[in-house]
């Protein structure tokens, strides 16, 4: 494996976009460990707390009275940055300290995973040759570490989703957790994520010789490895040992992956242990670039085979002799950078995939990341493209197969954050937690006879989060209209579904734009309504029709100054959506070629008989680890920090928002009126406020500051004001 940069950069400011929804599970996440009543505040001292919810369909307030105290509650190092307290994402360095480990609920739930992994057609369990990426990007836990997001100008991001199959977070740590924002993404787009258990010479031979001295020890470091997973919700590993192994040790290594195997399928269903070609049956490191006799014993003994990067045809021939009908469970290593002798490699890694993809083997892509380390990061968009593109005939896609179908194109960052059109908060920002759906990204079309199709992300607006979808393209004077396909679909379709697009045409283009639908009917099909070639077309629901009201009345404060909002209606019958696809066509009939820019801001398919939101109320909301601050010759604010947690029905919300009130006074009764600043947004059921500034409480008064808690269901809708959640923090300096 390539040999990283050490550990990443500073912390940034933060924009505090997004972190995880610890749903109630085996070990009660979210429902607020600490209790009700008194809680431990800064400096040792204790809150007084009332409140918390109940279940009614208000707002239930949580009331809790602290005196500013400047000693801060001991946050563990590993799992707080020591500068600003924000919650980051951390490894274990060693064997020691993984015997040691055990699950923290209050300080460990922030690197839980929010998000489960989304379904997908086909499954990965199938013969289909998949594709593994193994993000190795300067040694790891870079700004991808700090759980609810940090400012970067121009960072790295991940968005081709739909053509892999597997990723794995890598670093040269001994026990390598996927930083948990990297967990949401993948798991949105149903794409599982593996940890890495690595060793590496003379050090690595010691731990070796520790773990695998008898069934004893490897056993119970196994069942620890299958816990931390189960734990952070990550869904296998990468086990890659480079270092020399004795002979008592190597023997053991094939029971050791089965047992790993077996503790990690109980632990985790569906989850995937991947083996690294280095160590032969012999102990000896040696990289074989194919699988042979000397390294099958441990493909035998687990999922499957990552191998080194070195190869020729003629090994993909030697190792298609002894797969016996494994071929998909064979991930061929493709090191990006192009190192040593290898085929391909950078803008020809295509080159590897033609050979890999002829003998049915999967590909594996160590650090793509390359087209941002290595080429110039003002053009890492493009050249992200560029790679990709190179790459798609040899990628096949999977596709969504769940309803509801909601995205915004977020991708994870942004230069500024955007609800409903509008900007809410001002300033770059990062966080991969953040990042919606993602279509398909390779442009279709690219001849003028069809049409011309350029489709990325952008940053310059949005309608929600940080980027929208541009799809630029040419109608030739050939063609009334053209389509681009942007989501492979395989959902059985509800009687009735909704379609809402939100979008601007901009630069003047005189194009109409409508969604289409690809169905295919199930063998007892009755619609009746397909095309022979398969695809809806309705037209636009009008501005007065019920089902718009309705849809329009689930938005907050709805005002989408310079957006159009189209909605439709699909009814289907036994049928299976296929494709979802954005049709322009040319307003006025002529025989001109039509240029257009189109900006899509969200798009929404759901199951027209749930529009309507349910109204669960945020409950148990608790506030704990305050952290008070001196703001520099700011002698009339202070710097507040403070962990939120509160429960949530599971599944009900795709996330929340996080806002604060200053409310000055305890008898100041204007907060009604009073502006909301928003503070961040979480996929998960607690969020840590980082250096909120608020009124210092001079000259012995009392002051109060109230965070509150806005669920935004997984159709896209904010629930009413009456189940958000709310907590007012009274304080004081001590008499």
């Amino acid at each position: 494996m390539k040999r990283g940069a050490g550990a990443g950069a500073g912390a940034g400011a933060g924009l505090g976009v997004g972190a995880r929804r610890a749903v109630a599970e085996e070990t009660g996440a979210g429902e607020g460990e600490e209790g009700e009543g008194e809680r431990e505040g800064g400096g040792g001292k204790r809150l007084r707390g009332s409140g918390g919810g109940s279940g009614q369909c208000c707002t239930m307030e949580h009331r809790v009275e602290t005196v500013i105290q400047y000693e801060a509650p001991l946050l563990p190092s590993h799992c707080y940055d020591q500068n600003t307290t924000a919650p980051i994402s951390f490894y274990i360095p060693s064997l020691e300290e993984l015997n040691c480990w055990e699950p923290a609920l209050h300080h460990h739930q922030f690197n839980r995973a929010a998000i489960p992994l989304a379904p997908r057609q086909p499954p990965l369990q199938g013969n289909r040759p998949r594709t593994l990426v193994c993000h190795d990007m300067a040694g790891g836990y870079l700004n991808d570490r700090y759980i609810q997001g940090t400012c970067d100008e121009n960072p790295f991001v991940f968005y081709h989703w739909s053509y892999i199959d597997i990723f794995v977070y890598f670093s040269h740590r001994m026990v390598t957790i996927p930083p948990s924002c990297w967990t949401n993404a993948a798991h949105k787009h149903g794409v599982p994520i593996l940890g890495t258990f690595i060793t590496e010479w003379e050090d690595g031979a010691a731990v070796c010789e520790t773990f695998l001295k008898n069934k004893e020890s490897f056993c119970a470091l196994a069942d620890k490895l299958a816990t931390v997973a189960q734990w952070f919700r990550f869904d296998g590993w990468l086990i890659n040992i480079e270092n020399k192994l004795s002979a008592n040790a190597v023997k053991n290594v094939p029971d050791f992956l089965s047992y790993l195997r077996a503790s990690m399928q109980h632990a985790v269903p569906q989850s995937l242990v991947i083996w690294y070609d280095s160590v032969l049956e012999t102990g000896e490191l040696d990289w074989q670039n194919e699988l042979n006799e000397l390294n099958k014993v441990f493909f035998d003994s687990c999922d499957g085979i990552f191998l080194n990067y070195n190869w020729m045809e003629d090994h993909l021939e030697r190792t298609s002799a002894l797969v016996e009908g494994r071929q998909a469970d064979v991930y061929v290593g493709v090191d990006v950078f192009g190192r040593g002798d290898v085929v391909g490699g950078m803008f020809e890694t295509n080159r590897s995939f033609e050979l890999i993809r002829k003998y049915k083997f999967s590909g594996a892509l160590f650090a793509p990341g390359w087209v941002y380390e290595a080429l110039d990061k003002e053009s890492f968009h493009q050249n992200q493209h560029k790679f990709w593109s190179l790459l798609a005939e040899y990628l096949p896609v999977h596709r969504i197969c769940t309803l509801p179908l909601v995205t915004s194109f977020c991708q994870g960052f942004g230069k500024n954050v955007y609800w409903n059109g509008k900007v809410e908060t001002a300033g770059s920002w990062l966080n991969l937690s953040a990042q919606e759906i993602q279509p398909l990204f390779i442009n279709q079309q690219s001849d003028l006879v069809n049409g011309v199709m350029k489709i990325y992300g952008c940053s310059e607006d949005a309608w929600n989060g940080g980027c929208s979808l541009v799809i630029k393209g040419l109608i030739p004077r050939t063609r009334p209209e053209t389509s681009v396909r942007l989501f492979g679909l395989e959902i059985q379709s509800p009687p009735r579904v909704f379609v809402a697009v939100i979008y601007k045409v901009e630069d003047g283009a005189r194009v109409k734009v409508n969604p289409e639908l690809s169905a295919s009917p199930l063998p007892q099909c009755n619609s009746g309504k397909l095309s022979s070639a398969n695809v809806l077309k309705p037209q636009p629901l009008s501005e007065d029709d019920a089902l718009v009201h309705n849809y329009i009345q689930n938005y907050t404060r709805w005002s989408p100054e310079g957006w159009t909002l189209r909605c439709f209606l699909f009814e289907l019958t036994d049928c299976i959506i296929e494709d979802f696809s954005v049709n322009f066509a040319r307003e006025v009939k002529g025989a001109k070629d039509v240029h257009f820019k189109c900006r899509l801001g969200e798009v929404k398919i759901l199951d027209a008989a749930k529009l309507s939101v349910e109204q669960h109320p945020v409950g148990k909301l608790t506030l704990s680890s305050i952290v008070w601050r001196k703001v520099q010759e700011m002698e009339d604010q202070l710097s507040l920090s403070v962990t939120l947690q509160w429960t949530y029905p599971p599944n009900s919300a795709s996330y929340f928002k996080i806002y604060s009130q200053a409310t000055g006074r305890p008898e100041d009764h204007r907060t009604a009126d009073s502006e909301l600043t928003s503070i961040g947004r979480t996929s998960a059921n607690l969020y840590r406020v980082v250096d909120l500034r608020v009124a210092n409480a001079t000259g012995g008064e009392v002051r109060q500051t109230q965070f509150l808690i806005q669920p935004v269901t997984r159709a896209g809708f904010t629930v009413d004001r009456s189940a958000w959640g709310k907590a007012v923090l009274t304080y004081s300096h001590p008499q």
